[in-house]
């Protein structure tokens, strides 16, 4: 069983985090090919690119500009711990211990539209790059087609069964389906909201993040467990699931 989800736009570089050791991503090569043509980016054409203001693509510029390899220790940040956002509150990663993060680095991994695929000791520089970006560059006219099918074998080559799909659908996207060789199991988060259930996504965000903690901190091995997960009030609900999607409440 494997856990997908996707990065978070906010990012914390700053803070020092001891872990039990770091990894770098398998598809490093292939995130500076992308750098060197991002380099050439002016900040307009970055703004525009990325539909953004004027300040954060100044900023999207100089970590451009800034990023080098190697990655170690003082110029880069284990991803868990980099990214910030409703996911990464969910999922808490400072309060993990040795244990979890080893599960976690296993079972867990996060679509990225610069690194392709990262597990969470997996070393990251600052960046801000969303796989829906329409980036043209020398293997295609969007990050789609730069990372083809590439994501997807490297998940294979992980060999799990399940693939417990908790990240956006833009960067769900990524995976070719066809090629997967994997079930995908969808948790789906729903509120009630004025006597209805409504997938909120505020709320639903933090949930795949709170998901993504219940199985690394509960070492879950067996799917059918998922449907215990009960944490900020969620609860399984059969009657609303498919085999394929399954649908929690609260």
């Amino acid at each position: 069983m494997h856990i997908l989800i996707s990065p978070a736009k906010t990012l914390d570089m700053d803070a020092t985090i001891v872990v039990p050791k770091t990894t770098l991503s398998p598809f490093e090569k292939d995130a500076a090919v992308l750098i060197r043509d991002l380099k050439h980016l002016k900040i307009t054409e970055i703004q525009i690119l990325m539909k953004v203001s004027p300040k954060i693509a100044e900023l999207s510029a100089e970590r451009f500009n800034n990023w080098k390899l190697p990655f170690n220790l003082s110029n880069a940040k284990a991803a868990i711990y980099a990214f910030k956002g409703d996911v990464y509150r969910g999922i808490d990663a400072v309060s993990l211990s040795k244990n979890d993060l080893i599960f976690a680095q296993e079972r867990l991994s996060i679509l990225s539209g610069l690194y392709g695929l990262l597990r969470p000791l997996d070393l990251i520089q600052a960046y801000r790059l969303e796989m829906g970006t329409k980036f043209i560059n020398k293997r295609g006219k969007n990050l789609y087609e730069f990372w083809e099918n590439k994501i997807t074998y490297e998940i294979n080559n992980r060999e799990q069964e399940y693939i417990i799909n908790l990240a956006s659908n833009e960067y769900f996207k990524t995976i070719n389906k066809k090629l997967l060789q994997a079930e995908i199991i969808t948790p789906i988060f729903k509120d009630e909201k004025n006597g209805t259930l409504k997938i909120i996504s505020i709320y639903a965000k933090k949930a795949r993040g709170m998901m993504t903690r219940f199985i690394i901190q509960n070492h879950i091995t067996n799917v059918e467990d998922i449907k215990n997960f009960n944490l900020g009030d969620y609860a399984f609900s059969e009657a609303l699931s498919t085999d394929k999607e399954w649908v929690f409440t609260r």
